[in-house]
């Protein structure tokens, strides 16, 4: 091969490679359209010739030629988190606040902190993967543990790099940032469709995810489609700036877009004045925004404020106050959810809100309709609260001209005919039915089946209440009972469909004794309520026979939440049902040292441990499990109240810490000892 042919490849790629840059992350284009072509079909015409030099991160080669069956998972090396949301200029004052307490020991009283302000874009959150500067992978948000695998959509986005420019990149770089649709793109794709007589898309949030979402990533190619980064997942073999802004610059030398109205800001009057400004400029933007980002400029300060449950510490969004329209309520229906709740829903005269068309919004429940005094016929001020759920704010001042009858609350479940029960003191009524409800069956079997509990793949929404309605199932333990020829016989299933669920069924028989507890739906028991009982009580008899007073001595459970367990597991019917699903061949996994007699030997019980370093032969997480499992408690950071530090190698700072309080430093063969024997 003449090595000139190779040469002008790379010389084309590489000025392709530049001027894309130029465009999509510098707003600054050298060349005219035209003349990019030009360099973009000279390329092709020569790799067309000489096909051996085709590589994966060549500019020709973002569109992949064959549509997937189905995306699959990708689980995140590092979690995608969600944002804690203030609405109000006290609520920011109060996450300053409780910055400033946090920090206390970083900052003085007297210092501004500085935070990185940001647009919240409202798109689709995806996770790219770059290894020695080329793209490996590409993966939405999903529930911010696993995603879907959409890296074959993601490259034909034009803004995306195939390959990043230089070579001062980590080895290992994961960019988090958001896919969107820019106005002007969603409105020529609204006017094609019209021409076409299709469907159109309500607004450019649900076009940018169901244009992502596409098996096809041919026709993702041919949507318009942006990114802009906000932020890194895992960094390895290098380093990034000690800020947030810094890192944001750099990722654009790096050849990364970046939004360009990204800026740095101190204390709250500047984070204000930065919401006040974007707020006015929102409609003039290219692209859709619903609030704005503030995060914690210093890295080494959001490493030290950390993470609460799925949000950091360090960043909060600032959201725009929720649209609000008009309507009319034509009628009020009560709909029965999962655990039997009963909440009124008003249906309304269609109205354009928040994006969408509104046409049922909550009541949330009897008590909010009178203090609001909502009445049949009144017209009413709807609004999407939190851009989510659309509700109903107020009637509409002077607008009732004549008496109108008050609304009542339902005697009967209207799903099952049961006596609607009101228990004193809390706001919402219930159906008392449980399982024997059928809208709380299927709700409820559907809860058993999702991926958080124990994860029957393919038992979809649609098919749980399909064999609901088909009375092919009454509980969840009837489900180990369906066959391959019942399910087969279904509409759009087919002998395959059919099979794999059976499979999927089959496995789902061994879960951990957390999912299982949280797959049983217990109100307000959710996935960290769940793993705090497992590893407080260690079997499932010990759970179901806990009484009050013992289920408060478990962290993060308070008085509701203890009385709804003990509720739980007081009622035959739910006993009848775990007992049928123990016949059915479940059996509950307990991992090791959960036993409650170990635990109670254990040298780790009550003690909070630190882990920091790389371990010989366990990861952080399979660590972190086995000393939860012990009753021990994992933190992130080393103080005085740290029992013990588990160090690996390269354990940096934390150690340093460590030694200079006084913490005891153990390895990994030293935590296993432990765990097997008393202290």
């Amino acid at each position: 091969m003449p090595s000139k042919v190779e040469s002008q490849i790379d010389s084309l790629r590489e000025k392709l490679r530049y001027h894309s840059y130029q465009y999509y992350v510098l707003d600054d284009p050298d060349i005219p359209d035209a003349e990019y072509d030009r360099l973009y079909q000279q390329l092709l015409a020569l790799e067309t010739e000489h096909p051996e030099l085709i590589t994966t991160d060549s500019p020709t080669q973002r569109v992949g030629s064959t549509p997937l069956a189905a995306f699959d998972q990708i689980k995140h090396q590092m979690p995608m988190l969600s944002l804690d949301n203030v609405f109000s200029e006290e609520d920011l004052q109060a996450f300053y606040l409780r910055l400033q307490d946090r920090l206390a020991a970083e900052i003085s009283s007297a210092e501004d902190i500085d935070f990185t302000a940001e647009p919240k874009l409202d798109g689709l959150a995806v996770s790219l993967r770059y290894e020695n500067g080329e793209l490996i992978y590409a993966a939405t948000r999903g529930d911010g543990s696993t995603g879907e695998n959409v890296t074959q959509n993601v490259r034909t986005l034009h803004s995306v790099p195939l390959r990043l420019l230089g070579n001062a990149f980590p080895q290992v770089l994961e960019v988090r940032g958001e896919v969107f649709m820019p106005k002007a793109g969603f409105e020529a794709l609204n006017k094609i469709a019209r021409a076409n007589g299709d469907k159109e898309f309500v607004n450019p949030r649900n076009a940018a995810a169901g244009s992502l979402r596409q098996l096809d990533p041919g026709i993702t190619a041919k949507r318009p489609l942006s990114l802009y980064c906000y932020s890194t997942g895992i960094v390895e073999g290098g380093t990034l700036a000690d800020t947030q802004y810094g890192v944001l610059q750099q990722l654009k030398t790096f050849g990364l877009p970046v939004c360009a109205e990204i800026k740095c800001v101190t204390g709250v009057a500047e984070c204000l004045a930065y919401y006040q400004h974007m707020a006015a400029q929102r409609d003039a933007l290219p692209y859709d925004i619903d609030g704005i980002v503030y995060k914690v400029n210093k890295i080494k300060l959001q490493k030290k404020l950390g993470f609460v449950a799925r949000a950091p510490r360090w960043a909060i969004a600032h959201k725009f106050p929720a649209q609000e329209e008009v309507s009319k309520i034509l009628e009020v229906d009560f709909q029965v959810g999962r655990t039997g709740a009963i909440t009124p829903v008003a249906r309304l005269e269609p109205v354009f809100v928040g994006g969408v068309t509104v046409s049922n919004a909550t009541l949330h429940n009897m008590d909010e309709i009178r203090r609001k005094d909502i009445r049949v016929g009144d017209r009413v001020i709807v609004r999407r609260a939190g851009d989510v759920i659309p509700e109903v704010v107020a009637v509409l001042p002077g607008s009732r001209t004549m008496p109108l009858p008050e609304i009542q609350m339902l005697e009967k479940c209207p799903v099952c005919q049961s006596a609607i029960e009101q228990i004193a003191g809390e706001a919402v009524a219930r159906c008392p039915a449980g399982l024997f409800c059928r809208a709380q069956r299927a709700e409820a079997i559907k809860h058993f089946a999702s991926r958080k509990a124990m994860d029957i793949d393919g038992l979809g929404d649609k098919l749980v209440e399909q064999l609901v309605a088909e009375k092919l199932i009454h509980t969840a333990a009837d489900l180990y009972s369906l066959t391959i020829e019942t399910l087969a016989a279904l509409p759009r299933m087919g002998e395959k469909s059919a099979k794999n669920l059976i499979a999927a069924l089959q496995k789902s028989k061994n879960p951990v004794l957390s999912r299982f507890v949280y797959a049983l739906g217990i109100r307000e028991v959710g996935e960290t309520t769940a793993l705090n009982l497992a590893n407080a009580f260690a079997s499932f008899e010990a759970i179901r026979d806990a009484d009050y007073d013992s289920l408060i001595e478990v962290q993060d459970i308070g008085p509701v939440v203890a009385q709804h367990i003990v509720n739980y597991f007081r009622q035959p019917n739910n006993l009848q049902v775990i007992q049928q699903l123990f016949d059915a061949g479940i059996k509950i996994q307990l991992p090791q040292q959960t036993q409650q007699s170990a635990m109670a030997s254990s040298a780790f019980l009550g003690k909070t441990i630190v882990i920091t370093g790389t371990l010989p032969t366990l990861s952080r997480e399979e660590a972190k499990q086995k000393l939860l499992a012990a009753g021990a408690k994992v933190t992130g950071s080393v103080s005085a109240k740290t029992d013990y530090l588990l160090a690996g190698d390269k354990a940096g700072s934390k150690l340093a810490k460590a030694e200079k309080l006084g913490v005891p430093v153990i390895d990994e063969a030293a935590m296993l000892r432990m765990l097997t024997s008393a202290d």
